[in-house]
């Protein structure tokens, strides 16, 4: 059976340096990570998709969207946000914040931390955050300027549309370099490739075909079946104590058990909300789909997802 990861945990050993405050490593923003373009209605940071970074909207309807992300992982993880076992943090780096609605928890819930959140796009930062969180814009597909040791926590969450499949292994090394000894990192990916283990998803319905046609518009640069490959990465990249779990992401309320239709429940307008919103720059542009022919694929995968007799879930 493959083994998925949601949650990664890592402990790094390395040498204890000198480090420096976040607001040392603040420049000025260059105006070029501002510019939008607009395709199909929906808002894109115009230097991601000139430089085939990320291909997912960066505006208010995406916002939105990955606040409600996040409280359906708040369901999912129980309301744990931290999972190492670090008894204090001091500081932590969020790499791909989006909307930043995990740092932002992360920082109000411990006031002596500090938080720092990076991001390609800052078009859906808040604009009242903690004192203790600093949001920063860079592409994640270079190495980290951020000095040896400084970080208790590293998170990364839904990384694998944006980190350039080339770069992966060099990210996690960067995520080494960083941490300090003993410190941690958290990652969860999702394989957008949609499982259904009774057999009610095959491949004719809309479900199975938005999975194919989204990971071929992207395998050029991207992996979105690096979950799967994240365990054997870490360990390569020094990490000892790695743990993985993989937890389905119901894309309706399907599961016998409470707490999973529960979640099910709550967590299918947003699933259905994703099939469209990351999808449409890389089918349309990428593959060439016309908006009639991306539009009724959309709308009969979203009518499937909401089918509680159909099976379907991504991993996480």
């Amino acid at each position: 059976m493959l083994v998925l990861p949601v949650v990664l945990l890592g402990q790094g050993q390395l040498t204890l340096i000198a480090a420096r405050s976040p607001d040392s490593q603040t420049i000025e923003l260059d105006r070029e990570y501002l510019d939008t373009i607009t395709v199909q209605g929906r808002e894109y940071q115009k230097y991601s998709i000139d430089h085939r970074t990320y291909f997912g909207p960066v505006d208010e309807e995406e916002a939105q969207r990955l606040e409600d992300q996040q409280q359906v992982f708040q369901r999912i993880f129980d309301n744990r946000l931290v999972f190492p076992p670090i008894p204090r943090l001091r500081r932590v780096l969020d790499c791909g914040h989006g909307s930043a609605s995990w740092a932002v928890d992360v920082a109000e819930q411990n006031p002596d931390c500090e938080v720092i959140g990076v991001d390609i796009a800052p078009h859906m930062s808040p604009d009242d955050v903690p004192d203790n969180l600093w949001l920063q814009v860079d592409d994640l597909n270079r190495r980290f300027t951020f000095p040896a040791n400084h970080f208790d926590l590293v998170h990364s969450r839904l990384l694998a549309t944006g980190i350039n499949r080339s770069r992966w292994p060099s990210y996690l090394r960067d995520i080494v370099r960083v941490l300090k000894s003993g410190g941690w990192v958290q990652m969860v990916e999702i394989y957008f490739n949609v499982q259904s283990d009774n057999g009610s998803i095959t491949d004719e319905h809309a479900l199975r075909r938005w999975s194919t046609q989204y990971m071929r518009a992207l395998e050029d640069r991207k992996d979105l079946r690096i979950g799967s490959k994240l365990r054997t990465l870490m360990t390569e990249a020094g990490f000892v104590e790695v743990d993985t779990k993989m937890i389905p992401l119901p894309l309706s309320a399907w599961s016998t058990d409470q707490r999973m239709r529960d979640i099910g429940r709550y967590s299918c307008t947003n699933m259905q909300q994703l099939l469209r919103s990351l999808a449409l720059f890389p089918l349309t542009q990428r593959l060439h789909m016309s908006p009639d022919t991306f539009n009724s694929l959309v709308d009969q995968a979203q009518q499937e997802a909401a089918d509680p007799t159909l099976k379907a879930y991504f991993p996480l």
